[in-house]
């Protein structure tokens, strides 16, 4: 990384250039983002990962931008039209947009009618109309009338000089630069049902016929309307409320006088240049400036949301009893031990007269597997069979488990491998067992944009998409440390560091030679060499190891200062962990120097205190209100207890227990305003909730957070209506797309049921 990349770098994230650069190296080095954010924090300036990731993309961006630069100019010397001054400009420019502007005049064109126009000989006469705007034109057009080259009269060649001209003004860097810019304060965009389209494309009725500013519209209505558009109901137009301005702005870079004849034709070409050319390049511009920015938004909420979920408290090491529920094919059961293992699996039917049995199954499975903890699946027949289970009279926490995506890894081939002799529905079982005891070692095998925590997640870019959500997986693997001895290769392969092939080498090393007795001993491992080491040693846990802090977060060089703190003061590195009095007495001032200072050092003795802590909450048990288990059950103003299962953009939805999950719009989170949902919820979040209405028909659930259900004036507010879908909410402003229940619910895709979108 260079000295101009890092200033630009720094400017743009507002971070120190010697950060910048120290990253920036690092990166260069291989080295990965948890591993910098934690164990070099004296080189970045103490950066945390959201930092560092952004240094990581800027680069990217710029390295990008500066290929592009690369080959533009190589095509402008190809044709000996690069100049020093348009070489200058190509090197300032700080956006591909800026950069496709410079080109834009030399880029080859097709068979345009300003081409044509020119082909005619007609470019001196644009010239001169430009040029000379307070005189006439009309005689000069009269010396370019030449029928062999398609000029027949006067008018003609006026006309084409003016194609000229208004090509001309397309093309200018400027012109191009300010009109998006206006576009970008001024613009509306505007949605239309498609004639015939009204009945077919019902679930759009929200966008039939409505406008809204481009500079505030949320991103979630944008895809919306992007994917009505895409299938076919929706028409959609971008452009400026009052186009006479953004002409204006044109006429005023390129009209001198607005009384001559040459004036009137420049005018002219002005408002064609506008509406042919430069409205609907700047029209696609905005379109896609506005699905990044959609892009952006979503992709923001599905990585809060996928960090809460896998960073949700985990149960820990029990022998767990598993049960994906069901009714027609009964209760698929699994048993497992502490470490997830399966050691036995059956199927009950409490819901079709096997109640007796299964009682008698269930009550002799626990006994004769010590189970400590039950899991239900959230999904068909689970509050029936979490009932029946809670009637035994167990003295073991029964506990209700999403299982959003359990079905995609039980028929993945990560399950065929783990169990290839058990069908999908044992697979299933344990996946839901597992999930409780460790949902982060759990749901990384499977693909995170199969866990179901956003929003049209089958529109955003994908490739930003799975980027961000590797980001997330890897943050939090790395942030909980995990335990070599024990862990998938799945888990292992999101380690700093690690990838796929050496997670396996890891695992089958395991499997030959027993469990690992030290961190050293990852060196044996095929392809895991003295880098890579380096970067996954910290985040990789063996307890009960020859050496006590290979169970921590410290890392393998740090030992032997670890070892100096404890013989300065008259210890051992045990006494060190075990006792607070005895590393009370370390003056850590003594060790700072060369690249070791206070922020490693405090990391250190906090690591000392709770060697190989789990930076997840505890686990609490949580249950669902008795008697309220299917949708039927539900009465307006009922009190609920709930999980959070997803954050969007205009609510939360929240499992209360009856197999649907019910919304809770932005405005009924909280009293008081609610920008973003995110600040007032989050993902496996525990809440309590009201009933304001409930549409059984089409498994529709309103709910409210609000302290009280105040009494709603007539007409403020109100928004009830059976017919259309809507429910009451408070309005908001500038929202004039409305807050009906079916927009919010995503009536634009895939339901939300158990969470999902």
């Amino acid at each position: 990384m260079d000295e101009t990349r890092i200033q630009k770098i720094a400017a743009a994230l507002n971070l120190p250039s010697g950060s910048v650069a120290a990253t920036g190296k690092l990166l260069e080095e291989g080295a990965t983002v948890p591993f910098i954010a934690r164990y070099r924090k004296e080189a970045t300036g103490t950066l945390d990962e959201v930092a560092i990731a952004a240094i990581r993309d800027e680069n990217e961006r710029l390295g990008i931008l500066e290929a592009r630069g690369a080959s533009i100019k190589k095509s402008l010397e190809e044709r000996k039209l690069l100049t020093p001054e348009l070489e200058s400009k190509i090197d300032a420019a700080d956006t591909l947009a800026r950069l496709e502007d410079i080109y834009q005049p030399f880029r080859p064109k097709r068979k345009t009618r300003g081409v044509m126009a020119r082909e005619k000989g007609l470019e001196p006469l644009a010239k001169f109309i430009v040029e000379n705007q307070s005189s006439g034109c009309s005689e000069i057009a009269l010396e370019f009338v030449d029928p062999e080259k398609g000029v027949g009269s006067a008018e003609e060649a006026l006309a084409g000089a003016r194609d000229i001209i208004a090509e001309n003004i397309s093309d200018s860097p400027e012109a191009r630069e300010s009109l998006r810019k206006y576009f970008s304060e001024n613009a509306v965009i505007t949605s239309k049902v498609l004639s015939g389209k009204e009945e077919s494309g019902a679930k759009y009725r929200d966008y039939f016929d409505k406008t809204e500013s481009v500079k505030s519209i949320p991103g979630h209505r944008i895809l919306a309307i992007r994917r009505g558009e895409s299938e076919g109901f929706l028409y959609m137009k971008i452009a400026p409320a009052d186009e006479s301005l953004a002409i204006a702005i044109i006429e005023g870079m390129f009209l001198k006088s607005g009384s001559g004849e040459c004036a009137k034709q420049v005018k002219l070409a002005v408002e064609d240049s506008y509406k042919r050319l430069l409205a609907p390049s700047t029209e696609v511009f905005v379109r896609l400036e506005l699905k990044r920015r959609a892009d952006e938004e979503a992709v923001k909420v599905f990585s809060d949301n996928l960090r809460e979920l896998l960073m949700a408290s985990p149960l820990g090491r029990k022998n767990v009893l598993a049960i994906d529920p069901g009714f027609r094919t009964g209760c698929k059961l699994a048993c497992l031990d502490r470490q997830g293992a399966l050691l036995f699996h059956d199927v009950i039917f409490p819901e079709r007269g096997g109640a007796s049995e299964a009682r008698t199954k269930v009550l002799s499975y626990c006994e004769k597997f010590s189970i400590e903890a039950i899991a239900v699946g959230n999904g068909t027949a689970g509050r029936e069979t979490e009932s029946f289970l809670k009637g035994l009279g167990l003295k073991i926490p029964v506990v209700m488990v999403n299982e959003s995506g359990a079905s995609i890894y039980s028929a993945s081939e990560v399950a065929r491998e783990e169990f290839p002799d058990q069908d999908i529905t044992v697979r299933g079982a344990v996946s839901i067992g597992r999930r409780l005891m460790d949902p982060l070692a759990e749901l990384v095998k499977i693909d995170p944009q199969s866990i179901g925590v956003g929003q049209y997640q089958h529109d955003v870019n994908q490739v930003l998409l799975k980027k961000s959500l590797d980001d997330v997986v890897v943050s939090c693997v790395n942030s909980v440390g995990v335990e070599v001895n024990t862990a998938s290769k799945q888990l292992l392969s999101y380690v700093a560091g690690l990838n796929s092939s050496v997670a396996a080498n890891i695992v089958e090393y395991r499997n030959l030679n027993g469990p690992f007795k030290s961190r050293r001993e990852l060196l044996k491992v095929k392809g895991l060499g003295a880098k890579t080491y380096e970067q996954a040693a910290g985040f990789l846990r063996i307890r009960d190891g020859v050496n006590p802090l290979d169970a921590s977060a410290v890392h393998p060089e740090r030992y032997e200062l670890v070892e100096k703190m404890a013989s300065d003061i008259g210890a051992n590195v045990p006494e060190l962990l075990e006792n607070a009095s005895v590393r009370a007495k370390i003056d850590l001032k003594k060790y700072v120097g060369g690249d070791i200072g206070l922020p490693t050092l405090n990391d250190i003795m906090s690591e000392l205190g709770r060697p190989g802590r789990d930076p997840r909450k505890k686990f609490e048990t949580f249950s669902f209100a008795e008697g309220v288990e299917k949708i039927e059950d539900l009465k307006e103003g009922m009190s609920l207890p709930g999980i959070v299962t997803n954050v969007t953009a205009f609510g939360a939805f929240v499992d209360i227990g009856v197999h649907q999950d019910g919304l809770v719009h932005v405005s009924e989170l909280s009293d008081s305003f609610v920008k973003d949902p995110r600040d007032v919820v989050k993902p496996q979040q525990k809440v309590n909730v009201r009933v304001l209405e409930v549409d059984i028909p089409r498994k529709r659930i309103s709910l409210t957070m609000r302290s009280s259900l105040q009494k709603r004036a007539k007409g403020a507010g109100e928004m009830s209506d059976k017919k259309s879908g809507k429910f009451p909410v408070r309005p908001r402003k500038n929202e004039p797309f409305g807050n009906s229940f079916g927009d919010a619910f995503g009536k634009l895709g895939a339901g939300p049921s158990k969470g999902k979108f």
